[in-house]
């Protein structure tokens, strides 16, 4: 038997390379994406999550996250990470129907479950994951599909991984969506999937009339809550709670990296949903536990959510005060009145020029391209948090005004 010392470790001018065709390729591609002001970067951050931070090397007021609550950086989340890293390590170093299940699990799954009124909860490890495997588990080839022409990318990929007839509606549209429930009948099963508060738009999806629609039509409804959770409602419990639904929904997705400031997504519904969820979502199955130190911090979100209700005022008195003054200069300001505020551009160098002209003078506002909205719709997008300051916001007010006049976007 050969020993792992006697095993030969190629030396590095011996490891294959990429062939020089594909490699070729991919330049060839990338310098398309140049040319069409597509082509992506890593920018670099150097502070802590807040109102300002540090970005390639420039300070700026942070107008591009989802730190809606400022809750990524709260005391009392950090103190419990620190307290779960000590009392259970970095990492469980096993998927949870292993050796990954320690008890903060069920703790925050139990605690979900009850703040959105809903009988069970199971975790995921990102919302990418809890969509993916949701829709990927429940829905086959047999079934269909009605989706919002605005979902996350996540909600598109798992109806295409489901096989399912897939029927896009115009965004918000319930009269479309009402004839197309009409005609498109299947003896499997029937879902319509939204975004609660969309994350590009910033506007709220009509959970009601969705609601009513699908008991009319026999049809289970998906609703993924990411942007909403911690924020809308009069208890922070989301778009259901402010739509007035809260328990209707039969399965809710959302995040735990937005408000709530920490990471990993969640899956709300009825019991026998969850348990067939751990038994079929292959994104569950096949990855590893989260770190203790996420669980523990999110369960202190929540207990900040439900005790501090004043984060939620401040985050709606900022956000008035900046749809306000972006009226008043003379921007066109969607109405729908959260916290995401795009400012349309329509072209996508355009649309990064604008982010330059912001960074140059101190505010970073992300420029948002194809395929994160569809083309002709190039943006910026402002989120305004509960951290931020009056001072803060009517800098970047100014900021904006003289960044906007030089792109001749006003």
């Amino acid at each position: 038997m050969t020993s792992a010392q006697d095993t030969k470790i190629p030396a590095a001018c011996e490891v294959p390379q990429l062939r020089d065709d594909l490699v070729e390729s991919l330049q060839r591609e990338l310098n398309g994406l140049k040319s069409e002001g597509l082509h992506r970067r890593l920018r670099q951050v150097d502070t802590l999550q807040g109102p300002r931070i540090r970005i390639d090397g420039k300070d700026a007021i942070h107008l591009a996250g989802s730190d809606y609550l400022g809750l990524a950086c709260h005391p009392r989340l950090k103190r419990a990470a620190c307290e779960a890293t000590m009392r259970y390590g970095c990492g469980v170093a096993a998927a949870r129907l292993i050796s990954g299940n320690h008890d903060l699990y069920p703790q925050l799954e139990t605690r979900l479950a009850r703040f959105k009124q809903a009988e069970a909860a199971l975790l995921f490890s990102t919302g990418y994951q809890a969509n993916l495997g949701v829709i990927s588990a429940l829905i086959d080839s047999h079934d269909v599909v009605f989706s919002d022409a605005l979902n996350h990318a996540s909600i598109v990929d798992g109806c295409r991984l489901s096989r399912a007839r897939f029927k896009i509606f115009p965004h918000n549209d319930l009269d479309t969506l009402a004839r197309l429930l009409e005609r498109e009948r299947s003896t499997g099963r029937r879902l319509i999937v939204v975004d609660g508060l969309y994350s590009m738009d910033g506007d709220v999806a009509p959970l009601a009339q969705i609601v009513k629609l699908a008991e009319r039509y026999d049809c289970l409804t998906m609703v993924d809550d990411s942007h909403g959770i911690g924020v809308l409602g009069e208890t922070g419990r989301g778009t259901a709670e402010a739509a007035g639904v809260l328990g209707r929904i039969d399965i809710e997705t959302g995040s735990l990296a937005k408000a709530l400031g920490g990471f990993g997504a969640y899956v709300v519904g009825r019991r026998t949903v969850i348990e067939y969820l751990v038994n079929r979502a292959r994104p569950f199955i096949f990855t590893c536990a989260m770190p203790p130190a996420v669980l523990a911090a999110v369960l202190e979100a929540l207990d900040v959510v439900e005790q501090e209700p004043e984060r939620r005022q401040r985050l709606w008195d900022n956000t008035r005060h900046m749809r306000a003054g972006l009226h008043e200069i003379g921007f066109e300001v969607s109405p729908s009145g959260t916290q995401i505020i795009p400012l349309m551009v329509g072209e996508p160098e355009r649309a990064m020029r604008f982010c330059q002209e912001l960074l140059d003078r101190g505010v970073f506002a992300q420029g948002i391209r194809y395929p994160s909205v569809p083309r002709g719709t190039e943006r910026i997008r402002l989120t305004v948090t509960a951290s931020h300051s009056k001072a803060d916001l009517d800098t970047a007010l100014t900021a904006l005004d003289e960044a906007g006049r030089a792109i001749q976007l006003i």
